[in-house]
């Protein structure tokens, strides 16, 4: 690949507010899992929840990766993607912190 046509991982961790529900938690990762049959440009996609192994690790994370970065910002502006986050992400976060980088 020349410059500029790099591959890109997006990672974004999650902790969620306390008064988040299991099911809640649930929700999120169900609606993020639908996102790569809808969003065509997402090339890999993997979520989880922390498994409590460390203490003060965030709760969830996210990883995908996409083609260039064009592709990521349909991801990350796609209606589908960005109702996830207004209805079931923002009512139950505490913090987030996300980076992208070419691979």
């Amino acid at each position: 690949m020349s410059e500029g046509d790099a591959m890109i991982r997006h990672v974004v961790l999650f902790t969620w507010a306390d008064e988040a529900t299991n099911e809640q938690r649930k929700t999120v990762a169900a609606e993020l899992s639908k996102l790569p049959g809808i969003i065509e440009q997402i090339r890999d996609y993997r979520l989880g929840d922390d498994l409590g192994i460390s203490p003060g690790n965030q709760q969830f994370a996210l990883v995908a990766d996409f083609d260039d970065v064009e592709s990521f910002l349909v991801y990350r502006d796609h209606p589908a993607h960005q109702a996830v986050i207004r209805d079931h992400i923002k009512p139950i976060l505490a913090s987030r912190a996300a980076v992208q980088y070419e691979l």
